[in-house]
């Protein structure tokens, strides 16, 4: 038996006679809390029992067999649940990689997105099996689901500000809409809060969602993907100088990639998820106004406001990108 077993119950809780202190780090979908523990002053960890059910056996499979072959850049998975462990007994124990900053500063972002074209420039016959989806809708379902909900869509945008003709003219981009069917290794989950400086060193967390998916799904989830709990500031100089490093980066590992096309569809994927977003953060906001004193709201009313306008100025900024004259490379 793994040292670190006698810390976890047979159930898959933490066994209090020998932790001397934890801390609650977040709560999955689920409603597990995923903790740091302490079992003395000085020597800590992460407790992560399964925190999404259609995720049992996933993440831990993902560190035997694909994360291997990245360089270090995740926590290191010290010990975890027999593989037999019912749905409610499933666990890990990780590293505590200590105090974690979410820097979203130009050198930390250029760096990420570096990092994520060599993951995507690892050849798929590594991950033989791997599911071909996460946890939200594909891209094409988000085509589709903005079809429906044209009546929808036009009116939330008009209460936002935008024109009539701008609307149209993206609906009309839409009609003829289609991305390429190219699959990479995707970590999935790339949001905000995902990836973060450990000291010096940028690491990539919460794995369970790799899957196999568009080089885009995690090129927009680092760029422009907005979070609640951790917002950020995206200018359009920046996002051509990452969309940049990541080809540049695809080059150096042998791949090409025709950059214009690129950035066009980069922009399109872009307007499309974050017209979906838009959907999702009002329908949360109203969810807010319904709920108010039930106290059951993951997010407050000001932080969901807050994504809402980071997502608004995402899809501002790339609607220009579905026209290549206004993605020039920056001088």
């Amino acid at each position: 038996m793994n040292l670190f077993h006698q810390y976890v119950n047979v159930d898959g809780t933490l066994n209090d006679t020998l932790v001397r202190d934890r801390e609650i780090l977040y709560t999955g979908t689920n409603g597990r809390h995923v903790e740091r523990f302490y079992v003395s002053s000085s020597e800590s960890y992460i407790f992560k029992p399964l925190t999404n059910d259609d995720q049992k056996g996933h993440e831990r499979w993902v560190y035997e067999h694909v994360l291997p072959a990245l360089p270090p850049i995740y926590p290191q998975l010290l010990a975890w649940s027999d593989a037999d462990a019912d749905d409610g007994g499933e666990w890990m124990v990780f590293e505590d990689l200590g105090p974690l900053h979410h820097v979203h500063a130009d050198k930390t972002l250029l760096e990420a997105v570096g990092l994520v074209a060599r993951w995507h420039a690892l050849p798929l016959d590594y991950f033989a099996g791997m599911p071909l989806r996460g946890p939200k809708p594909l891209i094409q379902e988000m085509v589709s689901e903005l079809h429906i909900r044209k009546p929808d869509i036009l009116e939330l945008c008009s209460s936002l500000g935008f024109s009539k003709q701008h609307m149209q003219r993206i609906y009309a981009q839409l009609e003829h809409l289609s991305f390429s069917h190219q699959l990479v290794l995707s970590h999935g989950d790339l949001h905000p809060g995902n990836y973060a400086l450990s000291g010096e060193q940028l690491k990539v967390l919460d794995w369970e969602h790799v899957h196999l998916n568009t080089p885009l799904w995690d090129v927009y989830h680092l760029i422009d993907m907005s979070h609640p709990l951790f917002p950020r500031h995206m200018t359009s100089e920046l996002r051509i100088r990452m969309l940049d490093t990541y080809l540049e980066q695809l080059e150096l590992s042998g791949i090409q990639v025709d950059r214009t096309a690129f950035i066009q569809e980069y922009g399109m994927f872009a307007v499309v998820f974050s017209l979906w977003m838009l959907l999702l953060i009002t329908s949360d906001l109203q969810r807010i106004e319904t709920e108010l004193h039930r106290n059951s709201n993951k997010w407050s009313k000001e932080q969901l406001e807050s994504q809402l306008d980071e997502t608004l100025a995402c899809l501002n900024q790339c609607t220009t990108m579905m026209d290549w004259e206004q993605a020039q490379p920056c001088k």
